[in-house]
C-alpha cells in the first residue's frame, strides 16, 4: 500500500491498531441551563488538567517547541470569547453542552479547512483534538489507552492527534501509519522531531490490518507492506541498516563548512516562523536563518502588535543566533493569512490580489512600525530586511522610502540601529524574475521563493489537486527563470539565496549549485544531508549538469535525469564511507 511519507526511516514490527469510538453528538434540548453550564465548566477544567499533564510530559521527553502546542490548546480553553460563544448557545437554544461545543467548534474548523496554506489549514487538527478531549470528558468516554502497547509496535490509526503523538512511548513505537493527515500536521511534525518513521494518507488501511500483523513502514517512500514475505523482510532489514549508517555519517557533518570539493562555499540556512523555532535551527547546525516569517507575529490576535512587542521577538531571535545572519521577511499577510485589524476585502483571486508588500504600502503606519522594530533590533545581531512579493520597481522604491523614513525617525529620537543593514527582496513573481537585472541595482540580495514562483509561472493554484501534475519545481521554465535571476544578480555584484521548498530538494541542490546559488534556506532537519551532498560535489561538474538540465523539455525529464544521476550514487557513497570507517 502507498501513502505519503512524512517522517523518514523504516519501521519493522507488529501492528497496534487504534480504532477510536466515533462520538455522535446530536441535538439534545435541556431544561436546566445552569446545570448544563456547570457540566461544561467541569469538563473544561478536567481537560485543562489533562492538557497540562501532556504539556509537562512533552516538555520533559520531546522539547519546549513541541510542548508549546499544548500551551496553545490550554489557551483556547481559556479564551473567554470562545467559551462564551458556547455558553450563549446553551442559554439561547437550550441545547446540551456537547451539541453547543460541537457546533461552535465546527465554525472554527471550517474556517481553517478553507485556508490554502498547508500549515494553517492543518491547525484544524488542533481544534479537533481540543474539542474531542472536552467531548470525551462530557460523555465520560475513555480516550486511547497507550499503556497496553507492546515493544516493537507500529501504530495504525485513522488519524493521530498531537495529544496522541505526545503520549507515545518512543521506546515501544517503531513507526506510525494513518489514513488521514498531512506533511505539516502537528502529529507529523512531532513524529519527525521524535524520529518515528511515519506514513499518512493510506485510505482504508484499517480494513486490511489487524492487531499483531507484521508490518513494514517506509517513511521515506510512503510504502507500507502488511505481512511481508521473507524476501521483502530481508530487503527492508538491510535497507534499515543502510539508513542507520547514513544517519551516523550525517552526524559527522556538524561543524563542517558547506564547501564543495573544488572550494566553492555556500551557506545553508533554515526557515522559521517564531523565536521558538531557533532551537531546532541550532540543533541542526544551520549557518543562519534565511526566512523569518514575521507575519505570524501579527496573526492569531485581535490588535496590531506594538513596536516593542515586535522588537522583543526580533531581538530574541538575533541574540539566540549569536551574530549568525537572520533574514526577516516583512509581513506577508493577505490571501490565506488574515488579520482582523487590517481591512483586507474578500477577493475572487486573493493570491493574485491585495497581499504582502501591497498591503504594507497601503497600511504605511503598520509597515513603518515593523521596520522601526527590526532596525532597533539590528544592534543585537546580524539582521537583514527582505520585502515579499515585489512585482515592480516602483513597489521596491516605495518600500525603501518607508524604510528610510523609519531610519530618520530613529535618528531624531537618538535610537541606535545598523545604518548599513542589508535590504533584499523575494523573487516569487515572474515579472520580478524577468526584470531582475534592473531590480538588482536597488538591493543587496535576492531570495528566490520557489513555492509562489512555480504557481505564478505555471498559472497553477498549488492547492488544486486536479492540477498537481503541472505544479512542479522540476519544470524547465522555472529552472530557466532561476538561472536568469542568479546570473543577473551576480552580474550586479549581489548574492542570491533561495527559501522555497526547492532549496531543500536533494536532487535539485546540485543543479542550483551549478547555477551559482549562494545560499540555500530549508527546513532545519535537511541541513546536514544537504551539507553532505555539497561537500561531495565539484561545482565545475555541476555547471555542466545544470546546463544539461536547462535543455530538457519536461519536468518529468528533469526529475528522471537527476534521479538517475544522484539518488543511487548518493546511497552507494554513504555505504562506501560507512564500510571504510568500520
Amino acid at each position: 500500500m502507498k501513502g505519503l511519507g512524512v517522517s523518514q526511516g523504516i519501521g519493522i514490527g507488529k501492528a497496534f491498531v487504534i480504532k477510536k469510538r466515533e462520538l455522535n453528538v446530536e441535538i439534545t434540548h435541556i431544561n436546566d441551563v445552569d446545570a448544563e453550564i456547570k457540566r461544561l465548566n467541569t469538563a473544561i477544567n478536567l481537560s485543562k488538567d489533562q492538557i497540562n499533564n501532556i504539556y509537562l510530559k512533552t516538555l520533559k521527553e520531546i522539547g519546549e517547541k513541541e510542548a508549546q502546542i499544548f500551551k496553545s490548546h490550554e489557551m483556547m480553553l481559556e479564551d473567554e470569547a470562545f467559551i462564551n460563544e458556547i455558553k450563549e448557545k446553551i442559554k439561547s437554544e437550550k441545547v446540551s453542552a456537547e451539541y453547543a461545543i460541537k457546533e461552535i467548534a465546527n465554525i472554527y474548523i471550517n474556517m481553517f479547512d478553507n485556508i490554502k496554506d498547508d500549515y494553517l489549514r492543518e491547525r484544524a487538527d488542533d481544534v479537533k483534538d481540543i474539542i474531542g478531549r472536552v467531548l470525551h470528558n462530557l460523555l465520560g468516554v475513555q480516550t486511547t489507552d497507550f499503556s497496553k502497547m507492546k515493544e516493537n509496535s507500529i501504530i495504525v490509526a485513522k488519524d493521530l492527534t498531537p495529544s496522541d503523538t505526545a503520549q507515545l512511548d518512543r521506546n515501544k513505537v517503531l513507526a506510525m501509519i494513518t489514513e488521514m493527515g498531512g506533511k505539516t500536521s502537528h502529529a507529523a511534525i512531532m513524529a519527525r522531531i521524535m524520529g518515528i518513521p511515519t506514513v499518512v494518507g493510506i485510505e482504508g488501511i484499517l480494513d486490511f490490518v489487524h492487531n499483531n500483523d507484521n508490518i513494514i513502514c517506509d517513511g521515506k517512500t510512503g510504502k507500507v507492506i502488511i505481512n511481508p514475505n521473507k524476501k521483502q523482510l530481508k530487503y527492508y532489514i538491510q535497507k534499515k541498516l543502510n539508513e542507520e549508517k547514513i544517519n551516523n555519517e550525517l552526524k559527522k557533518q556538524t561543524g563542517l563548512p558547506s564547501i564543495t570539493k573544488d572550494n566553492y562555499k555556500v551557506e545553508l540556512f533554515s526557515n522559521i516562523s517564531t523565536p521558538k523555532d531557533v532551537a531546532t535551527v541550532l540543533e541542526n547546525d544551520a549557518e543562519g536563518i534565511g526566512l523569518f516569517r514575521s507575519e505570524f507575529i501579527f496573526m492569531n490576535r485581535d490588535c496590531q502588535p506594538t513596536e516593542d512587542e515586535q522588537f522583543e521577538q526580533y531581538k530574541e531571535v538575533l541574540e539566540k543566533m549569536n551574530n549568525k545572519p537572520v533574514i526577516i521577511r516583512t509581513m506577508d499577510i493577505g490571501a490565506d493569512k488574515e488579520v482582523p485589524y487590517i481591512d483586507i476585502p474578500k477577493e475572487i483571486n486573493p493570491f493574485l490580489g491585495y497581499r504582502a508588500i501591497r498591503v504594507c504600502l497601503v497600511n504605511v503606519d503598520v509597515f513603518r512600525t515593523q521596520l522601526r522594530a527590526i532596525l532597533r533590533a539590528s544592534v543585537f545581531g546580524n539582521v537583514k530586511i527582505m520585502f515579499p512579493m515585489i512585482s515592480t520597481m516602483k513597489e521596491l522604491k516605495d518600500a525603501k522610502i518607508v524604510l528610510e523614513e523609519a531610519k530618520q525617525e530613529l535618528k531624531k529620537e537618538g535610537i541606535l540601529f545598523d545604518d548599513n543593514i542589508e535590504v533584499g527582496i523575494m523573487i516569487e513573481i515572474p515579472s520580478a524574475a524577468i526584470t531582475s537585472d534592473q531590480l538588482a541595482k536597488e538591493v543587496d540580495f535576492f531570495s528566490i521563493g520557489t513555492n509562489d514562483l512555480i504557481q505564478y509561472t505555471m498559472a497553477v493554484d498549488r492547492m488544486n489537486s486536479k492540477l498537481s501534475h503541472l505544479y512542479s519545481q522540476y519544470h524547465p521554465a522555472l529552472l530557466r527563470l532561476i538561472n536568469n535571476v542568479i546570473t543577473n544578480a551576480h552580474n550586479a555584484g549581489i548574492w542570491v539565496g533561495m527559501c522555497g521548498e526547492a532549496a531543500g530538494d536533494f536532487k535539485l541542490i546540485p543543479v542550483f549549485l551549478g547555477m551559482g546559488l549562494d545560499e540555500f534556506s530549508m527546513n532545519a532537519p535537511s541541513i546536514l544531508r544537504a551539507r553532505y551532498i555539497i561537500r561531495n560535489l565539484k561545482k565545475k561538474d555541476m555547471e555542466n549538469i545544470a546546463e544539461e538540465t536547462l535543455n530538457l523539455e519536461t519536468a518529468l525529464d528533469v526529475e528522471n535525469y537527476l534521479s538517475n544521476l544522484f539518488a543511487e550514487e548518493e546511497d552507494s557513497h554513504f555505504n562506501r564511507r560507512s564500510k571504510g570507517s568500520n
